[in-house]
């Protein structure tokens, strides 16, 4: 039998991602729309074992579309991962008449409304796929990685600049420790000339033969992009090997983009996918689906369970990587 949704709660966990706040205005003014109440957790899963809880209203989304992070605040739990923790946050959704819930964050965050929806299975839970790295299952893009491979570009588009102007081979790392979305499209659209990733072996053999043959064209500068999970090493170290092997730039320069990744004025499409997954999340637990991911694919809302989206490999596309390397050459 559908439970009957009357009170619903949201709560953003783990990394932050631009994009966020969109998706919690999407939610409260739906649920408004379907005459429920509406409740914010703060910080999370650690929010709900202290029983932070906020009740919404509409004007306190009003204004948050373009505001980077989330209102509702974030963290990492460790309380919830005993079971004494998720009792006690159980508890305190009873407390509050909570019907549902609304958990938007990536991996650990789905990892750990799996193991409470095992103990507690009258909790109904709907996730959002909210992380930058892009790496799960289910969806075609996360909210928020679209805005971080913007913010990547535009970095990388300055530091051209610079290195064109003194002869300069930059490695740039991006975020992304087991996963190359965010390298991949950076490397892309900022006209790299070479990229790392977790998913690809690598060697500085490679990686050598690479910068020789660009040499060969004239090419003065050149601008690695290195995934910071790459199978080669940290970003320092492989510029390290590559200048005790080449002598083609005037000097090797590292820049790690690290956290500006993360905030920001999320971008249109960031915004749009957040409002599109956010109003579609109120419906589902409405229509008495549970235990999803609300994501999309081919231009459609799409829901995957938790166990597959974070557990099923989300292959990077083989054709574009393939032309990642050929036009960096």
């Amino acid at each position: 039998m559908t439970k009957d949704i009357k009170r619903v709660a949201v709560f953003t966990s783990g990394g932050d991602a631009p994009g966020m706040n969109a998706a919690i205005r999407a939610i409260v003014r739906n649920a408004f729309n379907n005459d429920l109440h509406i409740y914010g957790i703060m910080r999370g899963y650690e929010g709900m074992i202290d029983g932070n809880f906020k009740r919404l209203e509409t004007t306190d989304v009003s204004n948050i579309i373009h505001r980077g992070g989330t209102i509702l605040k974030t963290a990492r739990s460790q309380r919830f991962m005993t079971p004494e923790g998720r009792k006690q946050a159980y508890e305190n959704l009873v407390d509050n008449d909570i019907d549902g819930l609304i958990a938007i964050g990536g991996n650990g965050t789905f990892t750990g409304a799996s193991k409470f929806m095992e103990e507690y299975p009258d909790m109904p839970i709907i996730g959002l796929p909210g992380t930058i790295d892009n790496d799960l299952y289910g969806t075609d893009f996360t909210i928020g990685f679209d805005t971080a491979v913007n913010t990547a570009v535009q970095a990388v588009d300055k530091i051209r600049d610079t290195a064109d102007s003194h002869n300069r081979l930059f490695f740039v790392e991006v975020m992304g420790r087991h996963s190359g979305f965010i390298a991949i499209h950076t490397a892309i659209a900022g006209g790299a000339g070479g990229v790392l990733i977790p998913e690809e072996e690598f060697s500085l053999e490679d990686v050598v033969k690479l910068l020789k043959r660009g040499a060969k064209r004239s090419k003065l500068f050149s601008i690695v992009i290195v995934a910071e999970g790459n199978q080669m090493g940290t970003v320092y170290d492989i510029a390290r090997k590559v200048e005790e092997q080449i002598d083609i730039y005037d000097d090797i320069k590292v820049t790690v983009i690290g956290h500006l990744q993360r905030g920001g004025s999320p971008s249109s499409f960031d915004r749009v996918l957040a409002s599109v997954l956010g109003f579609s999340a109120v419906e589902a637990l409405m229509s008495g689906k549970s235990g999803m991911m609300a994501g999309l694919r081919n231009n459609n809302v799409h829901y995957t369970p938790f166990s597959d989206a974070i557990s099923k490999n989300k292959a990077l596309n083989k054709d574009l990587l393939r032309m990642a390397h050929i036009l960096a050459q």
